[in-house]
């Protein structure tokens, strides 16, 4: 961790009042341009690529679980955090994701919950900065693991930041995901979940991130 935990404090406040979010012209020309939809993990995006090989599927672990047996051999998306939906909620891929920083900074928050029957039954956590500041170890490029957790929020950008502004133009990311995504490979972490992944003290700190049922 390159912080301590009481440090993973939001920047921004999502919109939570059931209105209709609305973003900044420069914001909406992104989602516009790229054609991005509300995300139920929190952000936007849009599938830009899945490639057409089919390979088997190795989340099925013997031929009585239900669901395809095919995967696509990878798919990539765009995701992009705004400021008015700044946070990613802690979800879990069975597939392999690779992260591309296009633009912004945000901070990613990892729950090694594939680890935790090694770790005394509690998963040890990660936590990083991505950005373009990579003198100062911020990540243009990262890899998620499947079987983990993952949480993300939006951060200013480092101009406004050094300003004491609040600005920023989103975090915008490319994510491809081999195998494919399904979202029969995909689940939310649950507030009993992180009861049992983390101690009492790291819920008290990261409960935020994890979506509403």
């Amino acid at each position: 961790m390159d912080v301590s935990i009481a440090a993973i404090r939001p920047h921004y406040s999502p919109v939570t009042n059931g209105k209709d979010i609305v973003e900044s012209p420069s914001i909406q020309n992104i989602i516009e341009a790229l054609r991005l939809s509300p995300h139920p993990e929190g952000g936007f995006f849009n599938e830009v690529d899945r490639h057409p090989l089919r390979i088997t599927n190795p989340h099925r672990k013997d031929n009585n679980v239900t669901g395809d047996e095919h995967r696509s051999a990878s798919t990539t998306i765009y995701y992009f955090l705004t400021p008015q939906s700044p946070l990613g909620h802690f979800h879990r891929n069975q597939s392999r994701t690779v992260h591309t920083l296009h633009r912004g900074r945000g901070r990613y928050v990892i729950i090694h919950a594939d680890q935790a029957s090694e770790n005394g039954g509690k998963a040890p956590i990660e936590s990083f900065i991505v950005g373009h500041q990579i003198e100062k170890g911020e990540r243009l490029q990262w890899i998620v693991e499947g079987g983990k957790y993952k949480s993300s929020y939006l951060l200013p950008d480092p101009e406004a930041e050094s300003s004491g502004q609040e600005e920023t133009k989103g975090l915008l990311i490319s994510e491809t995901v081999v195998p494919g995504f399904e979202f029969d490979d995909h689940d939310f972490l649950t507030e009993e979940g992180i009861d049992q992944l983390l101690t009492p003290e790291q819920v008290q700190e990261l409960r935020w991130m994890v979506r509403s049922s």
